[in-house]
């Protein structure tokens, strides 16, 4: 049983990757190519059609099988007319110089309809250079149809066979999606609770800072998942598996407010119960529901049944326990920190019970609450004024399809200038490693070179060990399927497997060793136009566009505050307009750790005070976790006297994010409120005898102090 152990761990991991259903549709797809071309003697087909299986899989989306099946069509349309004009266009160096740029602009920008179209016009920008390399062979096709067309035929095989697998596996994407939004949930909850360990010299700014980032994780995973979920339902009633995902979906969500909460600063916490174990139970308990979410992961991979964690239960009672503990010492903790802990374990329990219950199916009132808000276009229209808003230079997007249009026509005449064989691996490369931001590329171009460079050392030992034929044939498929299975996590290895495979394909007409070091070359060459490029060419840096996403975080965090206090006054409801603002806070927010992470890759010089801008990430992520508090919280606070409180220190506290936004929107300087009339206004819990009330006030209290400390950041910005 031991010796079989390990055997049992890595299927069981395998058959909930994520990436096998792909890996075995490529593995089919090269298998059946290869099949196909041996047994009806057209071996001079057969690369040709597997890097068109390999381009298609490229633009493949999660998609539903009627979705998939249109972006299938558009796929193909867009393949067929690039592979037929480049290959109308390569004898005539002038007019392809002038058309490739255009060719690029225009597909780049057409991703600004949605991901969907931007996946696709990456597919399609790889095909056309996969249909220059094929043109540059030492044998030419026949004519000049032939190359398109076998690229097209491999290309519309993995189609059909995606489709077929799309319409066996209708939940396959949905279950996968949901996964990964438990695993982010699970590393959120980890990194949560090291911030209760009641430790003396702990780095809780750094705890936070790591939180943050991770926030950005659980975010992406579920905007994923919500994507999905839109491409199954439509503009149906959702039912069956799909109903219950989508419930799953907003228990997530509610599962992620919950546990972004933040009810008092931790560090205080700390202090002031250091000789107690109410933190040390406090952290013991979210590790718990840390490994009931990976659990939950695991299930919805493997379609097994979740088991109950009786040891969650108990961990709860004691903590309830050693809370009424503290109550009853002399002298008893202040209340609002007994406030703080009572309204910490309500939410713990919350999350407790969304963990072990099923959320029951959606009733025929529930429609509002069902609802998702679509990002695709709805019409032609929409689709053209996506595109039209980006048509500025203050576009990410606009800036990288010029620089990447330039990069690859500037390839191009390289290649043309030293006269380079094979040299449409130049472009290859520029249109790989070139990325939108500094950071990204860099990284990009250090895993392409090195992993090229392995790639072609392993290709060398392969020929040399292994020179028959079938053999070689075996490793393509598997190369192949290496470079799906790793292409998104390790794109080094990823590399390095593709340059194996096409070291391999060559080597199918005798041309294995040849092709070996103009693999390397064109690759260092290509890597380099691209680095050049995001440097010289309209370059994109971070510190350009800070004052935006700073504004744009403040603004919807002030947006999501203004509807939680509504909600305080008028009851809890978890319509679509809420879930909008709660979803763009923390997109916000992920959108300003995701700047931070690409600005701190940047040259020196281009960098923008990085301890103040890590210092507003952390007290900005800690302000939406009070607000999300008051999100969990959400009940009609009972008496008229405490909502009208509540109303104007709400309002109060909303003026002021939307103040400091304007501020850094405009350049403009923003103050800290300090007259007697803004002091006044100010919110307090004295005086207010509604419970829910006074969690309230103290929540807008600690909003507000946070409000002020961000102001002194963005002064320190400016003066930086």
């Amino acid at each position: 049983m031991l010796s079989h152990a390990p055997i049992a761990h890595h299927w069981r991991r395998l058959r909930g990757s994520d990436r096998l259903a792909e890996c075995l549709r490529v593995l089919i797809a090269l298998g059946g190519v290869i099949a196909y071309c041996l047994l009806s003697k057209h071996a001079e087909v057969m690369v040709s059609a597997m890097l068109g299986v390999i381009a298609c899989a490229l633009a493949e989306t999660e998609d539903h099988w009627r979705s998939r099946l249109s972006t299938l069509l558009i796929t193909l349309f867009c393949f067929a007319g690039v592979a037929f004009a480049v290959e109308w266009l390569l004898p005539y160096p002038l007019a392809f110089a002038f058309a490739l740029p255009l060719m690029t602009f225009a597909l780049v920008m057409l991703g600004a309809i949605s991901a969907r179209y931007a996946t696709v016009a990456g597919g399609t920008l790889i095909l056309a250079v996969y249909t220059m390399i094929g043109a540059d062979q030492p044998t030419p096709p026949a004519n000049m149809l032939s190359e398109p067309i076998q690229l097209l035929g491999g290309a519309a095989w993995y189609g059909a066979l995606s489709l077929l697998w799309a319409t066996l596996s209708p939940q396959l994407a949905v279950r996968h999606a949901l996964a990964r939004v438990f695993d982010a949930l699970a590393d959120y909850l980890e990194s949560k609770a090291e911030l209760f360990t009641p430790v003396h010299g702990v780095d809780r700014d750094a705890l936070l800072l790591t939180l943050a980032m991770q926030n950005e994780q659980v975010v992406e995973a579920l905007n994923d998942t919500r994507i999905v979920l839109i491409d199954r339902i439509g503009m149906r009633r959702p039912r069956g598996a799909t109903a219950a995902r989508l419930q799953l979906y907003f228990k997530a969500q509610d599962i992620h407010e919950r546990i972004s909460s933040s009810h008092y600063p931790y560090a205080a916490l700390a202090e002031a119960f250091y000789h107690s174990d109410v933190l040390f139970r406090c952290e013991h308990l979210l590790r718990l529901q840390a490994r009931h979410c990976r659990l939950h992961a695991d299930a919805l991979r493997l379609r097994t049944a979740l088991t109950t964690q009786t040891d969650m239960r108990a961990a709860q009672s004691d903590l309830r326990a050693a809370i009424d503990a503290l109550r009853k010492d002399t002298p008893a903790p202040p209340a609002l920190l007994l406030r703080s802990l009572d309204a910490l374990l309500r939410n713990i329990s919350a999350i407790q019970t969304l963990l072990e219950n099923e959320t029951p199916p959606m009733s025929s009132t529930e429609d509002e609450e069902s609802t998702l808000q679509n990002p695709g276009p709805q019409t032609l229209r929409e689709a053209w004024e996506r595109i039209s808003i980006q048509l500025t230079p203050r576009s990410s997007r606009f800036r990288h399809a010029i620089r990447l249009a330039i990069a690859l026509m500037i390839g191009y005449a390289v290649l043309h200038l030293i006269h380079l064989r094979h040299g449409y691996w130049i472009l290859l490369t520029t249109l790989l490693v070139c990325q939108p931001s500094y950071g990204a590329t860099l990284m990009r171009m250090l895993q392409r070179v090195l992993g090229t460079l392995i790639g072609v050392v392993i290709g060398w030992a392969t020929l040399r060990m292994l020179p028959a034929a079938p053999w070689q044939l075996l490793l393509i498929m598997l190369s192949g399927v290496l470079f799906f299975a790793a292409r998104l996590r390790r794109y080094t290895t990823a590399t390095a497997a593709i340059t194996l495979f096409v070291v391999l394909c060559f080597n199918l007409a005798g041309h294995g060793y040849d092709v070996m070091w103009p693999r390397l070359l064109d690759t260092l060459i290509g890597a380099g136009i691209a680095a050049l490029s995001i440097y010289l060419i309209l370059p994109d840096w971070q510190g350009r566009q800070l004052d935006r996403v700073l504004s744009d975080t403040l603004r919807n965090d002030a947006r999501y505050l203004q509807q939680i206090i509504t909600q305080y006054i008028h009851g809890k409801r978890d319509d679509l307009t809420y879930r909008i603002a709660r979803r763009e806070a923390h997109n916000a927010d992920a959108a300003l750790s995701g700047m931070l992470a690409n600005m701190l890759r940047e040259p020196g010089r281009q960098r923008r005070g990085n301890e103040d801008l890590l210092r507003f990430l952390t007290i900005a992520h800690t302000m939406l976790g009070h607000i999300s508090a008051l999100g969990a919280h959400r009940e009609v606070i009972g008496s008229a006297q405490s909502r009208d409180t509540v109303t104007l220190a709400g309002n109060l506290a909303v003026t002021k994010l939307e103040h400091l936004a304007d501020a850094l929107a405009t350049n403009t300087p923003a103050g800290i409120a300090d007259s007697e009339v803004e002091q006044s206004m100010t919110p307090h819990a004295d005086g207010v005898n509604d419970e829910t009330a006074r969690l309230v006030l103290s929540q807008l209290a600690l909003i507000l102090a946070h409000r002020d400390r961000l102001v002194s950041v963005v002064r320190d910005i400016r003066a930086g």
